[in-house]
This record gives structure tokens, C-alpha cells and sequence, in this order.
């Protein structure tokens, strides 16, 4: 633990306790009396923390209310507050589904696991403060981090991709080559957006589907995201292309009130 990460967990202990005492402190920090000693001074003389020690009950805590108002005291930069953390918490689960070992394990993980001791004042209380929050996530397919990462690459450096493509429908396998235009999560599965280059025409390939993927050296298409927009977005996970007509649904007005909250593709 760095002494960035000491400084705000110390805050969290006191935050969350009320009071705590210096073995305490000492404990959860796994540091010297003498480094301990050091970092209260600090927060106290550098960042102006309100932390005070009581000698009747034998712990540190933030200074009482006062006639103008609770001692209020954030550390400077970032700063996430418990449900702030919460929310990149559950973010995490929605993420997870790209595979544990790839992504998620490689560039995540450091993150994840400095946000959950920010969380709770140790493992137990971080467990404890998760077990309410879960997300269920409909028909979630894995995607092989491999080729999330690759097509990633492709995207951001604008090149060609050269793609071996499962199609369920008909069991055959096919391939194309395409010029990436963005990626989309939608309903717990991840899409590739793209500019197949021999209909010449917009197309969606659920990365799932891609058993292989290469960087080709050829510049990719620009394409208009207006465009992309159009053709794409109004229908999507139901139909390609722009929209043949309309139809109008009528509903009571019992469920038209929680119809209308709804957001339908």
C-alpha cells in the first residue's frame, strides 16, 4: 500500500467507524507506530483533515459538529464517495463477461481491487457492502478477450481487419474483410460495427461469432458516423438498414404511463 492509498484509507476507516484507535489504524495499514505517527501529522498539517484524538475514548476522529455546520473534509484529486465506488463496482460486473483471464485480469484488476479497500475498511466489510448489489445480465455470450483487445487495436489505429466469421443461422463459415467502425455492447453481448469491402455496405458481426481476427496493413474506410447512425442504430439487434415504414401500437392507458418510460431499441 502507497502512501496515497494509506492517506485515503485511514479517512475510510474513520468515515465509516466513527473512531478509531491507533493499534486499529495500525493494524488494517500494516506499517511502523513511527509511519503511522508521520501520515496523521500530515493529513493534519498539509491537507488541513479535521482529525482529532479523544482521550476519553481512546481513538481518532474527525472533529465534532460545530455552529457552523459538520466538519466537512475531502483529500485532495480523486475522490470517490462509497456509492460512487459502488457504481464502478457493479460497472465491473458488467464487464467481467469478456473473461476473466484477458481483459479484465490484465488492465482491470489493479483498479478493481484499490477501489474494493477504498470500499470497505477490510476484505469482510467490502464482501458485506457488495452482497446487495448484483447485476443479471440476459443471454450473456463470452467474448474471447483476444480478440476484444485486437479488433480494439484495429479500431483506434484505423486499420483493415481480416475476420473468419461463424454464421449460426446456417452453420457455414465465411470470410471478410472489413474496416472497423465502432463497438457496441447491447444486451449483454458485444457487436463489431463495420464496412464489409466486398458488398460494399454497413454490416454488424457479434464478436462471439469471430473465431479468428488479423490486423490487415490497409487503411480502414471512414465512414460517417451519421451514416452509421442511420443505418444502423434505429433497428438495432433487430434489423439492418434504414426503416422500410412504421406502425403505431396502442396501449391502454393503465400501461401506456409505463410504456412511455420505456426505452425500445
Amino acid at each position: 500500500m502507497d502512501r496515497t492509498e494509506r492517506f485515503y484509507k485511514i479517512e475510510m476507516l474513520i468515515r465509516n467507524r466513527g473512531g478509531v484507535s491507533f493499534r486499529a489504524m495500525q493494524s488494517e495499514l500494516e506499517v511502523w507506530p513511527a509511519t503511522l505517527k508521520r501520515d496523521l501529522q500530515y493529513l493534519r498539517e498539509r491537507v488541513d483533515a479535521p482529525i482529532v484524538y479523544d482521550r476519553g475514548d481512546d481513538v481518532y476522529r474527525f472533529a465534532a459538529v460545530t455552529a457552523a455546520g459538520p466538519a466537512s473534509h475531502e483529500l485532495p484529486g480523486l475522490w470517490f464517495s462509497e456509492r460512487e465506488i459502488l457504481a464502478l463496482l457493479t460497472m465491473h460486473q458488467m464487464i467481467s463477461g469478456l473473461d476473466a483471464d484477458g481483459v479484465l485480469g490484465r488492465h482491470l484488476q489493479p483498479m478493481v481491487d484499490k477501489l474494493d479497500g477504498m470500499l470497505g475498511a477490510n476484505a469482510l466489510e467490502s464482501r458485506q457492502m457488495l452482497k446487495p448489489v448484483r447485476i443479471q445480465s440476459a443471454a450473456a455470450r463470452p467474448v474471447r478477450s483476444r480478440h476484444f483487445e485486437l479488433i480494439g487495436s484495429a479500431l483506434q489505429k484505423r486499420q483493415r481487419l481480416e475476420l473468419l466469421c461463424h454464421t449460426r443461422g446456417r452453420g457455414t463459415r465465411s470470410q471478410r474483410i472489413v474496416s472497423p467502425l465502432r463497438l457496441v455492447h447491447y444486451r449483454s453481448t458485444w457487436y463489431l460495427d463495420a464496412w464489409r469491402h466486398r458488398t460494399d455496405a454497413l454490416r454488424r458481426f457479434a464478436l462471439d461469432a469471430i473465431e479468428r481476427a488479423r490486423v490487415l496493413e490497409q487503411r480502414a474506410k471512414e465512414v460517417a458516423m451519421k451514416l452509421i447512425e442511420a443505418e444502423l442504430d434505429g433497428g438495432y439487434g433487430i434489423f439492418s438498414g434504414r426503416p422500410l415504414g412504421s406502425a403505431t401500437v396502442v396501449f391502454d392507458a393503465e400501461v401506456a404511463q409505463w410504456v412511455a418510460r420505456e426505452v425500445w431499441h
